[in-house]
């Protein structure tokens, strides 16, 4: 570790007071997150892609006077864009792909302020609920070095949750970024569709279900820093509603009484595990004791019939990206250049027809007006993040030819982040309680479509009642 002794006692925005107050410089923060990376990263693999001259130009050149004023940052090793950097997309057929310009979100990110230095590790293409791509080997849980961090986002939870930093770039395309978060005991905001933007390459992704943000230790970061990158950009096909007051704003309002919905079973009726199940039911008696109104109640929906269609949609992009790829190689892709989930993903939307993937849209819009009709009587629905809690490595191997007993794990350990990825709403995952093996579980949020602002009000009491910020793995 670096001789930065009280480095854990800030969140981002703290660290960048400091600097802001000139106590400490962005340059000395940075040697500390690279120490605390040096020690720690070996343990984890959590960070892949090592930037740390580009990062110290950075800081040599001056970084902008923004919110997170020369906090260190990781950026996720999947479309994020960094001129001049590598990145592979959790695969072995991108690696040696450098970026000749930056994504719209980097900058925003630089913009903020913050420094940038290094790359997270991700499945191939962001594809699992874990992290354990074949190009860099398995991610490990700060908590449990034998279980997974979640995914996709899984090294940038496990770098945040490990201490090295508190704040990391992170992406959610099917609960990539609150299944992490649940997974390490983290904070971590699914945005509304649109909310943060995708370009210049891209106006959406997984037809509309992906979107960017961080995770972190603290509810405010994650506030602030939706205010520094949330809106749109020029060229954006649509956009998020705007807010009505910037979120880190929110937060300094109570909630109200709230009507929240809860359910602890899959949408097929069957049990989660009994300590998450155990979780979600004392989250609830929390609200309650916080003064907001809890039912039990839950949208009726057909999982089978969602699966589905999102594989439609998944598959169809997963398709396209192998072939630009193989398009930019010269070589097309062959089975033995990507992991062999990767390729039956690819190779399955191949059986599926125009019309499929017209009928897949048509489906989550139809999913979003149902979940518009349930919401109507809430202001905030209450389920599992995950349906266990973290896993143990190997489980969601993407490189398993057993595709049945993978299939199965993935619809055992993730029945509940999908759903609103379809529908667009804002969902979060909040660290409220751990395991009796002393593994963190998420309890996941959702607001209604462009209500951010409601998830945060909520999020910031819930902290405040039980905090979970001095709850650090012991690694």
């Amino acid at each position: 570790m670096g001789n930065f002794t009280d480095y854990d006692d800030y969140d981002g925005l703290g660290l960048a007071q400091l600097v802001k107050d000139k106590e400490v410089t962005p340059g000395e923060l940075l040697d500390e997150a690279l120490a605390r990376a040096e020690a720690l990263n070996p343990k984890l693999n959590a960070i892949v892609i090592e930037n740390y001259e580009e990062a110290r130009r950075l800081v040599e050149k001056g970084v902008p006077e923004g919110p997170f004023e020369g906090v260190p940052f990781l950026l996720k090793d999947l479309h994020l864009l960094w001129e001049g950097t590598e990145t592979t997309f959790g695969s072995d057929a991108w690696k040696g792909y450098i970026a000749d310009h930056n994504s719209t979100l980097t900058e925003r990110y630089l913009a903020a302020g913050l420094v940038p230095f290094g790359k997270t590790n991700s499945p191939e293409l962001g594809l699992t609920g874990t992290t354990e791509p074949r190009a860099y080997g398995p991610t490990r849980n700060p908590w449990n070095l034998e279980r997974s961090p979640g995914g996709s986002s899984g090294g940038a939870a496990a770098a945040v949750a490990a201490g090295i930093l508190p704040l990391a770039n992170a992406s959610d395309g099917g609960g990539s970024i609150r299944i992490p978060a649940a997974a390490c005991g983290l904070f971590g905001m699914k945005p509304t569709r649109a909310r943060t933007p995708m370009g210049p390459d891209r106006g959406e992704g997984w037809g509309g279900m992906s979107i960017s943000h961080i995770v972190s230790h603290s509810v405010r970061d994650s506030a602030a820093m939706l205010d520094a990158t949330g809106g749109e950009a020029p060229g954006d096909p649509y956009a998020a509603p705007a807010p009505e007051r910037p979120y880190l704003a929110e937060m300094e309002r109570e909630p109200g009484v709230l009507k929240i919905a809860f359910n602890t079973k899959r949408a097929d009726g069957s049990e989660v595990e009994a300590d998450v199940a155990e979780a979600i039911k004392r989250t609830a008696i929390l609200c309650e004791s916080l003064g907001h109104i809890v039912e039990e109640a839950a949208p009726r929906l057909d999982p089978q019939e969602m699966s589905t269609h999102q594989a439609t949609l998944i598959g169809a992009n997963v398709a396209l990206a192998l072939k630009q790829r193989g398009e930019a190689r010269g070589r097309e892709i062959k089975p033995g250049d990507v992991e062999l989930i990767t390729w039956l993903i690819a190779e399955g939307a191949k059986s599926r027809t125009a019309v499929d993937y017209a009928a897949a849209t048509l489906f989550i819009h139809q999913m979003s007006r149902h979940l518009a009709r349930f919401m109507s009587g809430y202001d905030v629905y209450l389920c599992p993040t995950m349906g266990a809690p973290s896993i143990p490595l190997g489980v969601l191997d993407m490189m398993n030819e057993d595709v049945g007993a993978y299939m199965q794990a993935i619809t055992h350990y993730m029945p509940f982040t999908g759903l609103f990825n379809m529908t667009g709403q804002p969902s979060m995952s909040v660290p409220l309680f751990w395991s009796q093996d002393g593994m963190p579980i998420g309890s996941m949020f959702t607001g209604r479509f462009g209500d951010e602002g409601t998830l945060f009000r909520l999020a910031a009491q819930l902290e405040k009642a039980q905090p979970w910020k001095d709850r650090r793995p012991d690694i």
